[in-house]
């Protein structure tokens, strides 16, 4: 999506709220094709009526023009808790950037912008949003919210994200996964962006990420990926250095010799963390930094309706 294209002649990212508006109007203006047109911003302050509720409130004007029965909403309704994660980890900053690309061309930037943009739109349906942030250690928490001063609180916090890169940074995901799962009081959808190059044993990941779904909350993992090359291994046959970016660890290799085997391993791994996944009920989307935000959002508008 390259919306962004005149909005960073002025600035990297200074704008990134305009920008995740951007995305999500365009987003909503074609959803009158899709099975989520209710919730396009003609709507943002109804709510669909359900049988059995008080009549005072439905919106007649608008029946008339959908012929479907909407109910007006309040400031003070809240239709949903949503805690958004970021893994931090210095491995989330790659590939690192070139001086002409965008700045959500790399998994951190990414993460942020998709961030970003669901927070735009938990905000038009007046939902609360809460923020954590993770490395090596528990960067950053905020629990949820609706207001407006809080959301531009998140925002900054979003856009410091991205002018302070992580150098060699682990991920201690086991523990703080753990530690925020304890945070989580009131039933919430939790939204988790990460690499899961983790670093810790497989088993200890997954008990985690089921501690998150205690209280019937419902969890959502984006695992983001550089897909040209850390799924296709797409290198040309040129001798390279192969840095680890949280150990600083490096190889020597020719790309071509592994590809094979590399590719096998990762594909098996990826497997392995989609039916742990499924095993626990935990939502599991792959997303790679070349796709456009239509895949965040349709996940989580398809979610929404689930979780009730």
């Amino acid at each position: 999506m390259k919306i962004e294209s005149q909005i960073e002649k002025i600035s990297r990212f200074e704008h990134l709220e305009l920008l995740a508006n951007q995305i999500v109007e365009g987003f909503i203006s074609g959803m009158h094709k899709s099975p989520f047109h209710g919730f396009s911003a003609e709507f943002a302050e109804h709510k669909i009526y359900n049988a059995g509720e008080s009549t005072k409130h439905i919106d007649w004007k608008l029946f008339a023009k959908t012929d479907r029965l909407y109910t007006k909403r309040f400031e003070e309704e809240t239709n949903l808790r949503c805690h958004l994660i970021i893994d931090n980890s210095s491995s989330m900053h790659y590939p690192k950037l070139k001086e002409n690309q965008l700045f959500y061309e790399n998994k951190i930037g990414f993460s942020v912008l998709a961030s970003a943009v669901l927070m735009n739109l938990l905000k038009k349906q007046r939902d609360a949003v809460g923020l954590s942030i993770y490395s090596d250690t528990y960067d950053y928490y905020a629990p949820e919210k609706g207001s407006d001063r809080h959301h531009r609180m998140l925002l900054n916090q979003l856009e410091t994200i991205l002018q302070t890169p992580k150098e060699s940074k682990t991920t201690d995901t086991v523990t703080y996964l753990h530690h925020i799962a304890e945070k989580m009081h009131r039933r919430s959808m939790i939204i988790l962006f990460t690499d899961m190059f983790q670093g810790e044993d497989d088993e200890r990941l997954f008990k985690a990420l089921q501690h998150l779904k205690h209280n019937k909350h419902k969890v959502v993992l984006f695992h983001v990926i550089d897909k040209k090359t850390e799924f296709n291994f797409d290198f040309d046959n040129a001798p390279r250095k192969f840095i680890d970016l949280e150990t600083g660890e490096h190889v020597n290799l020719f790309a071509e010799n592994i590809k094979n085997d590399y590719e096998k391993l990762v594909e098996a791994y990826f497997e392995k963390v989609a039916n742990t996944c499924s095993q626990y009920k935990i939502k599991y989307v792959p997303v790679s930094v070349d796709e456009k935000f239509e895949k965040i959002l349709t996940t989580y508008l398809a979610e929404k309706q689930k979780f009730g």
